[in-house]
C-alpha cells in the first residue's frame, strides 16, 4: 500500500516481516490487508501494557481492554453513533500488536518514520476489515476525543496522575457510570482481554 510518509529504502538483507500465531508474515514496510487476522490482533493486544506497564493491579494493562474501553467511552458519548465507527475506535491501536505501545513523549522522540509505518499499518487493517484506508478527519476527531477520555481514566486511576495534571494533559473525565469504570479499569487477564476484544469485534463487524 502506497499512503503518507515516505518509509526508508528497503535493505535487502534485513528481516521486514513478523511471523503471527496464525502463520501470516506480515511485512512492516509493505502489510497487505490478506495477512492479517483479528486472532492475531486480539491476541498481541492483550499482551502489550499501555503507560509501560507503570500502572496499579495484578495484571498489566493491556492496550485490548484499552481499545474496549475507548469504543465504550464513544458509545456513552455518542449512543447513535454508527457502528462501523464503533469498529474504528476498537481498532485505532490495532497496528500495535506488531509495534508495541510507544508511550507519546518516546513517539515525539522518534519522529516521522515510526508514525508512517503506524500509519501504513492502520490503513491495511481498515480494508482488511472492511473500513476506508484513511478515515474522515471528523471521524478521527472522535476517536481522539473518546481516546483522550480513556486515557484520563486510565490516568488517574491506574497510573498515578492528579486530577489536575491528567485534565491539563487529557481534558476531561468522559463520565463513564460507575459499573462500567469499574469493569474497564479493573485490569484483566491477558486471556480475558483477548477473548473480550475478539467478542466485541465479532458484535461489531457483523
Amino acid at each position: 500500500m502506497t499512503l503518507g510518509r515516505k518509509l526508508p529504502a528497503r535493505d535487502a538483507s534485513a528481516r521486514v516481516w513478523q511471523r503471527m500465531l496464525s502463520g501470516r508474515r506480515l511485512d512492516l514496510l509493505d502489510p497487505s490487508p490478506l495477512d492479517i487476522e483479528i486472532a492475531d490482533i486480539a491476541h498481541g493486544l492483550a499482551r502489550v501494557a499501555r503507560w509501560n506497564g507503570q500502572t496499579r493491579g495484578a495484571h498489566i494493562y493491556s492496550v485490548a481492554q484499552h481499545t474496549l474501553l475507548v469504543e465504550a467511552v464513544m458509545r456513552e458519548q455518542t449512543p447513535r453513533v454508527d457502528i462501523r465507527l464503533r469498529l474504528a475506535a476498537l481498532l485505532h491501536d490495532a497496528p500495535e500488536y506488531v509495534i508495541g505501545d510507544m508511550i507519546s513523549p518516546f513517539k515525539a522522540v522518534l519522529g516521522g518514520d515510526y508514525k508512517a509505518v503506524e500509519k501504513r499499518l492502520l490503513a491495511a487493517i481498515h480494508v482488511r476489515f472492511g473500513l476506508p484506508p484513511v478515515l474522515a478527519d471528523a471521524i478521527t476527531r472522535q476517536i481522539k476525543d473518546a481516546d483522550r477520555g480513556a486515557a484520563y481514566l486510565e490516568a488517574t486511576e491506574l497510573a498515578g496522575f492528579a486530577e489536575a495534571e491528567a485534565k491539563r494533559l487529557f481534558g476531561r473525565d468522559p463520565g463513564l457510570s460507575q459499573a462500567t469504570r469499574a469493569d474497564y479499569l479493573t485490569p484483566w487477564s491477558a486471556a480475558k482481554a483477548e477473548k473480550r476484544l475478539l467478542t466485541r469485534f465479532k458484535a461489531l463487524h457483523a
